[in-house]
């Protein structure tokens, strides 16, 4: 083993961003620990046993025996986690990997079904251009999953870095609800943004913030069975801004509420509807809240709707 590579070994902080983990996750780290804990059982051994057992070499042999059973433990444990982590950092890259390997090709069929619908190569009968627009809304639904697995591996590799920029929270939720007005109107839902006057502007990545609202809103849409209706509430709380988004849609069971910002987990009775969707979007979008030092919540009950709500900092 090289120098430089013995050296890798003792820079916990490198080994932890390497696995994409926090320190209290990264084996490095809890080997560490374990090493601490070792050594001061070690102390209280060689104390307890010096006190209770006259001859001092049984005390050494008591004191090197727990030592080395917890040394062996800790190693076996800590070889357990790192290659838990190996594993899971194998895994996101290739997630990432194949994603932006998809991206080329999804993007290629978008742009030739646009020109087969527009007809510059030759007539479309009405039949064909039904089973092109099937071909066209199929294709989004990739485009869209590949993205979700992109932006989840860029969160998990700590590869989503925050561009902060000054943000008017009330102009972007307006410009997302215009967006995704013909979407509301087809689904038969109505949407209602009531906010505050002059609210103060924050400081977080209008990309990031702007994929979260995205999400919320458009689960509340599509959660909603019939005609239906969304509120979204905007309002300042001390040194935050709080942002409410509440439907009258399928609700979620409550023994499914704590699994609600897993990746992939979808409700039971969404799957029962057969509602479209990855299961990624509110991992995402608790990902990027927390990620920007706010935080996120959600009332719900089955049958009844749901209320998602996230509190941003004025200054962060």
């Amino acid at each position: 083993m090289k120098f430089k590579e013995i050296l890798s070994l003792f820079n916990i902080a490198g080994q932890c961003r390497k696995y994409g983990l926090s320190l209290w996750q990264c084996p490095q780290f809890l080997f560490l620990v374990m090493g601490i804990i070792i050594i001061a059982s070690s102390l209280i051994t060689y104390g307890i046993g010096n006190r209770y057992i006259e001859d001092p070499s049984l005390v050494a042999l008591l004191v090197m025996f727990i030592t080395a059973i917890l040394f062996i433990i800790a190693f076996i444990i800590t070889q357990s986690f790192e290659k838990l982590a190996e594993a899971n950092r194998m895994k996101s890259e290739f997630v990432s990997i194949v994603s932006h390997q998809l991206r080329s090709p999804l993007s290629n069929l978008k742009w030739v079904i646009e020109f087969l619908m527009s007809g510059r190569i030759a007539s479309v009968t009405e039949k064909q251009l039904e089973y092109l627009k099937i071909l066209k809304e199929n294709n989004k639904r990739m485009e869209d999953l590949v993205s979700d697995l992109l932006i989840v591996s860029r969160i998990e590799q700590g590869h989503l870095p925050l561009k902060k920029e000054k943000i008017s929270l009330e102009d972007l939720i307006e410009k997302i609800i215009r967006e995704m007005g013909i979407f509301a109107k087809a689904s038969n839902v109505e949407i209602n943004f009531k906010t505050e006057r002059n609210l103060p502007q924050i400081i977080s990545d209008p990309f990031q913030i702007k994929l979260v609202i995205e999400n919320l809103l458009d689960n509340a849409i599509r959660y909603i069975k019939g005609k239906g209706r969304v509120v979204i509430k905007l309002e300042k709380r001390k040194e935050s801004l709080y942002f409410e988004i509440k439907d009258n849609g399928v609700g979620i069971p409550k023994s499914d509420q704590k699994y609600l910002f897993q990746r992939f987990f979808r409700s039971a009775n969404v799957l029962k509807q057969q509602t479209e969707g990855s299961g990624l979007g509110l991992y995402i979008t608790k990902s990027i809240i927390e990620k920007s030092g706010g935080k996120i919540g959600f009332q719900s009950q089955e049958g009844v709707g749901s209320t998602f709500w996230f509190e941003l900092p004025i200054k962060w």
